[in-house]
């Protein structure tokens, strides 16, 4: 799991569905999911608007797409799923918890051009504004 080797993200002070999360459950937690920018191919397919961040913390392809490109978004988000999984066990949190309030940083952290699944389940592309995240995002 090299890809993982000197990737920690921090998320701190998030609400999850009206309830406040305590810091310290995300704080610190291995969090690798930026790694997969390094993946030409999912550098070229996000860019081209073929994936983007869905509301729940994992990716998702916009419209039909090929295969490649399919199998490229379940295996990122299985490496994801992995990756929240462990992150829940070590804070006490729930897989589903953990997820969202990656999600409300990944959405964040979209550029001007991306896609990004609104909470309606239409794809969207970010412009200057923050796009809408999950409810309890601060």
């Amino acid at each position: 799991m090299s890809w993982l080797q000197g990737k920690i993200f921090r998320i701190g002070g998030l609400g999850i569905g009206g309830t406040a999360v305590a810091a310290a459950l995300l704080v610190a937690a291995p969090m690798a999911v930026h790694a997969e920018g390094r993946s030409p191919e999912y550098a070229a397919a996000r860019a081209a608007g073929k994936v983007g961040e869905q509301q729940d913390g994992y990716l998702g392809t916009v419209g039909s797409q090929p295969a490649a490109i399919t199998a490229m978004v379940r295996d990122l988000n299985n490496k994801r799923r992995a990756i929240y999984t462990e992150g829940a066990a070590s804070k006490g949190s729930t897989v589903q918890e953990f997820a969202t309030a990656t999600a409300c940083r990944l959405l964040a952290e979209t550029t001007p051009g991306e896609k990004y699944q609104a909470p309606d389940g239409s794809w969207q592309t970010r412009g200057a504004t923050l796009p809408p995240r999950p409810a309890g995002c601060k």
